[in-house]
Parts: C-alpha cells; sequence; structure tokens
C-alpha cells in the first residue's frame, strides 16, 4: 500500500532553474566590463557549491555568492551600484511569479484523491513556504517540509516521523541526485520526471544510478499511471 507520496517543488511543480539561467545572463552581463563571460559562469559556479555548507540552497545563497564572485573576480574594484544592482536581481526572483508546470494541479488532485501528500523540497524556509503558498497549490497537500539537504537521512527521518515503511512512500522529482537516488537507495518508491533544464551540481554519473530501482516518465501527467501500478 502507497501512503505518502511527495513532490519535490522546484522544477517539478513550477518553473525555477529557468529564472536562475536567466539571472545569471544578466550577472554576466553586468561583470562584462571587468573579465570574461566564461571566467564569470565558472567561478559563481565554484563559489555556489563552496558556499552551500554554509549558506544552504535557494535564491539568498546565489546571491551572496553572485556577490563574492564579483568581488573577487574584480579584485574588489566592483562599483557600490553594481553590488547594488546584483542584490536588486536578487529581490526579483523571490518576488517572481511562480509558473506552475502544465498538468501540475490536475495530477495532484488526482493522486490526492487515494493517498496523503507531501511537498517535500530544500531550500530557504521563507522563500519555498511563500512559494508553495503564491503557488495556489498549497491546500491540496496533507504536508509541507522544507529541510537544508536530501540524503538518506533526510528522507529516513521524514518516512519515520509520520510512521512510514519505506515500501509506502513514494517520492516524485527531477533531480536524481536529490530526490531518486537517496530514496531509491532505502528502499522506498521513486519516480523521476527529467526538467528542460538541470543544474551542473546536480548532475550524476551513470554508475551512480547502477544497481538502483526507480521509475522514470518524461511527463508528470504520467505520474498517476505509475503510482497505481505501485499501489
Amino acid at each position: 500500500m502507497i501512503r505518502l507520496v511527495a513532490f519535490d517543488a522546484d522544477d517539478t511543480l513550477w518553473h525555477n532553474e529557468r529564472l536562475f539561467v536567466h539571472v545569471q545572463e544578466r550577472f554576466r552581463a553586468l561583470l562584462g566590463e571587468y573579465t570574461g563571460g566564461d571566467v564569470i559562469e565558472q567561478r559563481l559556479y565554484e563559489t555556489e557549491v563552496a558556499n552551500l555548507r554554509h549558506y544552504g540552497y535557494g535564491v539568498k545563497s546565489f546571491t551572496l555568492s553572485m556577490i563574492e564572485t564579483a568581488v573577487d573576480l574584480t579584485e574588489g574594484r566592483i562599483r557600490g551600484s553594481d553590488i547594488e544592482a546584483i542584490l536588486h536581481l536578487g529581490r526579483e526572483m523571490l518576488l517572481a511569479p511562480v509558473d506552475i508546470l502544465d498538468g501540475v494541479r490536475n495530477v495532484i488532485i488526482e493522486i490526492g484523491r487515494r493517498h496523503d501528500l507531501m511537498v517535500l523540497t530544500k531550500g530557504d524556509l521563507i522563500d519555498q513556504e511563500s512559494k508553495v503558498a503564491r503557488s495556489g497549490l498549497g491546500d491540496l497537500f496533507t504536508h509541507v517540509e522544507v529541510v537544508s539537504r536530501k540524503d538518506r537521512a533526510t528522507y529516513e527521518r521524514v518516512i519515520d516521523q509520520h510512521g512510514l515503511e519505506p515500501s509506502e512512500f513514494v517520492m516524485v522529482g527531477n533531480s536524481l541526485r536529490s530526490d531518486i537516488i537517496p530514496v531509491a537507495e532505502m528502499g522506498a518508491h521513486a519516480i523521476h520526471v527529467p526538467y528542460e533544464t538541470t543544474w551542473q551540481h546536480e548532475h550524476v554519473a551513470d554508475d551512480d544510478l547502477d544497481g538502483l530501482a526507480f521509475h522514470s516518465v518524461p511527463d508528470l501527467r504520467l505520474v498517476p499511471a505509475v503510482i497505481a501500478t505501485l499501489a
């Protein structure tokens, strides 16, 4: 029996990565007078990954990483007005409309007729709770969990808190690293729904998937049928 179906939020329920890609383009343009574009993109990524243990995931962490990258690449020469422009980019991201993926509402309603539903997402608590509320989907979910990371220990804690066995839990998401691998490793059900763009840090090698059992569908609207076979 499937008792709880959890959905990732960003790039599973609504578009997110395309917003980061757009802001990175504007960031490169802003720093273009100081240094080359390829250097900017690589340095920003390295700074983001290094800062995950300090700031976690989300827009606020990304904004701090943009500022740090700008200061480093310009050797402190960046103008105060450019720092202000970077802060403005971050605020724009926090206030951006929540753009729901096609078919999401109907999928959630259909699955919710038979199973409890959860939003299980990582990132900044205030930002993610705001997006859930602004999405208009919040009332369709029984539970909302915002976590600092998605690893096996996190999923085991969530399952234990809800009194579940791994076989009674399903995770649906776009990230192999965060949504699929740790869930499959502990014997729960995982359904991968790829998104059009994936952040470099979320990429995994094919070898990391060896021996793992999970489902993959090209569209979220196919998820109810998969869950029906599991149930």
